[in-house]
């Protein structure tokens, strides 16, 4: 084998080789991190906003080392991860601020734009959640703003829909959660009607009283 044909080989071989290394540190490291937005999202429905927290900072520290390797050719090992960041982030701003106001932006997070808009996606489906908590304890008007920023996130992602086929799961993503918005739709409105109706019949026998 020539020499300047074996010199190639030898530079490929070293190449491959630190992307693979690269990879499989990515794969198992993003694994922790993902592990531990879904538990400090667990935490924050629990009412453990301080261990969710720690657990939040934590993943979010481990991804900044984890774009160290994996650059713009293995960039797409750390989405998911950063994705869920994004959820775990913008959950708790949502809880403790009952709006949109205060949703970390992706410069605070450090995340892709791609990233950044599947996580407020999946992040709906975990206001709905908060949604039902409310509507049980009978704390209807937080049920109703936090139905309100679902629909807000909704409606602020849905013109990048045309980036769909960029954005992998963009649509699929925005289509659960208009399904999720309209479920919670009809159960607002059936419990206003309720309301309404409870109203009605309690003013109709106090006119009786009378």
């Amino acid at each position: 084998m020539p020499a300047s044909i074996q010199g190639s080989l030898d530079a490929i071989d070293k190449d491959l080789k630190d992307v693979q290394e690269r990879r499989e540190k990515l794969i198992k490291g993003t694994r922790d991190v993902v592990m531990l937005c879904s538990k400090s999202i667990i935490a924050l429905h629990h009412g453990q906003p301080g261990d969710a927290a720690e657990m939040m900072d934590r993943a979010k520290a481990m991804l900044a080392e984890f774009r160290v390797y994996a650059r713009e050719d293995l960039y797409r090992y750390i989405a998911v991860a950063e994705q869920e960041l994004v959820e775990a982030y913008a959950l708790r701003a949502v809880m403790e601020g009952l709006s949109s106001q205060q949703l970390p932006s992706m410069v605070d997070l450090e995340v892709s734009g791609p990233s950044y808009l599947t996580g407020l996606l999946d992040c709906v489906g975990e206001i709905k959640r908060l949604v039902y908590d409310r509507m049980r304890s009978g704390n209807e008007k937080d049920a109703e703003i936090l139905f309100a920023v679902m629909e807000e996130i909704y409606g602020a992602i849905y013109p990048f829909a045309v980036y769909d086929n960029i954005v992998a799961g963009l649509r699929k993503k925005l289509d659960i959660a208009r399904m999720l918005i309209e479920d919670i739709r009809a159960v607002v409105t059936e419990e206003k009607r309720r309301k309404a109706m409870i109203e009605a019949m309690d003013r109709l026998d106090k006119s009786k009283q009378l």
